[in-house]
């Protein structure tokens, strides 16, 4: 498993939105409308990945600010059948990407 194929498979996801499958907690939903999309517009757009929170490499979490509050999203790696974890995520055939967006106060 290469953490750039990782990285390039989790960006397209997170930017386009379809690949995989997304969550977001009831805190999100119960947004105003115009909120939750600069949440997602913000995520989608998101480039501010270190060391610190992004250790591998694999640009798997993110935690930005829209509107005074702390949102942070993350994309889990389950096999296709959503069973287990995936055994190689550098591989869409064997891979389930779930992204679950979420108030920090939520996590």
């Amino acid at each position: 498993m290469s953490p750039a194929q990782v990285r390039a498979l989790n960006d397209a996801f997170r930017r386009s939105l379809s690949g995989g499958k997304v969550m977001m907690t009831a805190g999100i939903a119960a947004l105003p409308d115009a909120t939750r999309a600069r949440v997602l517009d913000e995520m989608r757009q998101f480039e501010a990945f270190s060391a610190d929170n992004d250790p591998l490499g694999e640009h798997d979490f993110g935690s930005l600010e829209v509107d005074g509050r702390k949102i942070f999203w993350k994309i889990d790696y389950y096999d296709a059948a959503m069973e287990f974890g995936s055994e190689d995520p550098a591989d869409p055939t064997k891979t389930t990407r779930v992204l679950t967006i979420m108030l920090a106060s939520e996590y």
